[in-house]
């Protein structure tokens, strides 16, 4: 059951869907991001720029925005509260780019708002990591246990469905995260478009950037469903079998 489960276990063809849809999100989002990085903005604005003028127009002007070295690492620190934005982000002057440090602004404003479903993935960001550390070794315990002696199987029961417990909080933060995301780069567009720093085509792009961008978080829920869904497969099937 202990190697099967890693190596042969047939359950493993539920991920693949999901597999392939998060391997073809990532691909989509370089791609889009490569397109869209050549269509330059008409009033010459940075990434940088853009990030302070929304977070100054919402009062945020104690939020920083920084650069830091990577590609699309760019993220919104609330407990540091400053926006890093990439290399491919800060000094740019794309409508892709923009739209990457507009959607990070978008972020902070949310915090700034009390926007509910950012409020509650902060929350249960600890409880999420303690499960995702923990989630794998505990069902995997429960499967030795059930299978390798007489009285494993009610302890296997319990560790089994303690692991599928914790793991459930990963699937809790990736379907919390998805509305979070989408109302960023929502409020991203709106302000781009209310304040003319983008219009046009230079809009129309910024769009499409951060749809594709969108859709790796979709993809990032439908893998975690996928991995749940497994793990109750084996733990259903393993008490059949005792």
């Amino acid at each position: 059951m202990f190697f099967g489960f890693f190596w042969g276990d047939w359950t493993i063809i539920v991920l693949i869907p999901a597999m392939i849809f998060a391997l073809w999100a990532q691909t989509n989002v370089q791609s889009t991001f490569k397109k869209y990085n050549a269509v330059r903005n008409s009033r010459g604005l940075t990434g940088a720029d853009v990030a302070r003028r929304i977070l100054n127009e919402n009062g945020l002007q104690y939020i920083r925005v920084e650069h830091i070295p990577g590609h699309l690492n760019d993220h919104f620190d609330p407990k540091a509260g400053v926006i890093r934005l990439s290399d491919a982000v800060y000094n740019a002057t794309s409508a892709a780019a923009i739209g990457v440090a507009a959607h990070e602004a978008g972020h902070a404003c949310q915090h700034a708002t009390g926007y509910l479903p950012i409020k509650i993935r902060a929350a249960i960001i600890p409880a999420t990591n303690i499960g995702s550390r923990l989630a794998m070794p505990l069902f995997i315990l429960g499967l030795i246990f059930a299978g390798s002696s007489q009285i494993g199987y009610g302890i296997g029961d319990i560790l089994m469905f303690s692991g599928i417990a914790l793991f459930s909080l990963s699937v809790l933060f990736q379907l919390v995260t998805l509305p979070t995301e989408f109302n960023a780069s929502s409020r991203a567009l709106k302000t781009l478009e209310s304040s003319g720093m983008l219009y046009g085509e230079e809009l129309a792009a910024a769009g499409k950037t951060l749809r594709a961008a969108a859709l790796t978080y979709v993809a990032a829920l439908a893998t975690a469903l996928a991995s749940l869904l497994r793990l109750l497969l084996i733990a259903g099937r393993n008490r059949r079998s005792n």
